[in-house]
């Protein structure tokens, strides 16, 4: 039976000709990769092995199995294998199997030295920083493309986005801001009420809503609801091939993916920014009056009088940059994605935490600029 399945050919020197022949389906049973081995153990000066198939051969995963098993003795052993004369589908699912068993766990690193983690670190954010700096240029070239009328995407999928954006993240800000509010007006009430001035409650609550918190709570709230999926999605299709695939069709993946998902959030954040205003002024409100028994007239007059045209802008300036911030933020992180299971959830996560980052820095920017202009 063995002799039937496998016949060993020295005729070349330093070669090992093994022809294939019979039933290699594995209800027939296995044959061991031990008996090749043996082989290569009376000839020790065989360096390569090449197969030879004959028309009566019939065969299934078995014998991928068997050559699975082969292979790897054949490497430790440092014996190269030719996998020409096999069955073109045999080649096709060894390479697939092959590239499966690549996937292994690196052993853990040596532990590093101080200066050398402060080494890796910084060239980390120097690449980050780089490839962050070209891909912002991809953006505003297609974003001049756009004003062209140059790019293409689909409208489609561009108010799906929006909707996604904006409508399916009402409640969340809604929920949001109205507590953020009533926290606002319980907090201010502790010192206020000491000098019987409960009334400006309503100032410092609408000051401060309209000013920057209703722009960085809806910020925050959408880079953890949008920004972590634009990571997620983008990663997916990194994973799966489909950018590629865009780009062997001649399509450009930051035109056709990046820019609709840029501007949904640059249209949607000032809505809803606007929205969280009207919400956690609602919160104070409904605290002051209900709780300290303020005058509603007088409380809607007072923060009427307390919020200037200047602070809405300056909130609508807050939620412009932020929208752009958390676009860019999960798409960069996405499209940087690693092609596994493991690298989306990265992908996400680090969207997450660059937006957030990038939110509180450019809050403190902003304030500052609007601080020396005395706005």
């Amino acid at each position: 039976m063995i002799s039937e399945k496998l016949v060993f050919d020295y005729s070349t020197p330093a070669t090992l000709l093994i022809k294939l022949s019979g039933d290699w389906h594995i209800s027939a049973g296995l044959l061991s990769e031990s008996l090749v081995t043996s082989q290569l153990t009376t000839h020790p000066d065989i360096v390569q092995i090449n197969f030879g198939v004959a028309q009566d051969l019939r065969w299934d995963c078995g014998l991928i199995a068997f050559l699975l098993k082969l292979i790897k003795e054949c490497e430790r052993k440092n014996i190269q294998i030719a996998r020409d004369g096999l069955p073109q589908e045999a080649q096709k699912l060894l390479m697939l199997a092959l590239k499966v068993h690549e996937k292994h766990i690196s052993p853990p690193k040596e532990r590093e030295s101080f200066l050398e983690y402060v080494g890796t670190k910084a060239l980390q954010i120097s690449e980050n920083f780089y490839s962050g700096l070209g891909f912002l240029g991809d953006i505003a070239v297609s974003f001049g493309r756009l004003i062209t009328g140059k790019v293409y995407f689909r409208w489609d999928d561009f108010m799906l986005l929006i909707r996604r954006s904006g409508v399916d993240t009402l409640l969340l800000v809604s929920l949001i801001s109205l507590l953020v509010g009533m926290i606002l007006a319980f907090v201010a009430s502790i010192q206020l009420k000491m000098f019987g001035a409960q009334i400006y409650i309503s100032d410092i609550v609408g000051i401060a809503m309209v000013r920057v918190l209703s722009a960085v709570m809806t910020g925050i709230i959408v880079s953890g609801r949008i920004g972590a999926s634009f990571a997620a999605e983008l990663g997916m299709m990194q994973t799966n091939e489909e950018i590629d695939a865009l780009k062997t069709l001649g399509v450009s993946p930051v035109e056709f993916l990046v820019v609709p998902r840029v501007l949904s959030l640059i249209l949607m954040m000032p809505i809803l920014t606007i929205y969280a205003d009207f919400m956690g002024v609602l919160g104070g409100f409904l605290i002051s009056t209900v709780m300290f028994h303020l005058n509603p007239i007088e409380y809607l007059n007072d923060t009427q009088q307390a919020i200037k045209m200047s602070y809405l802008w300056i909130g609508l300036i807050h939620s412009f940059v932020f929208g752009v911030i958390i676009a860019i933020s999960g798409c960069l992180r996405g499209m940087e994605c690693e092609r596994d299971a493991a690298g989306v959830g990265k992908a996400a996560t680090s969207a997450v935490v660059t937006a957030i980052t990038g939110i509180v820095i450019a809050t403190a920017i902003i304030t500052f600029i609007c601080q020396m202009l005395g706005v």
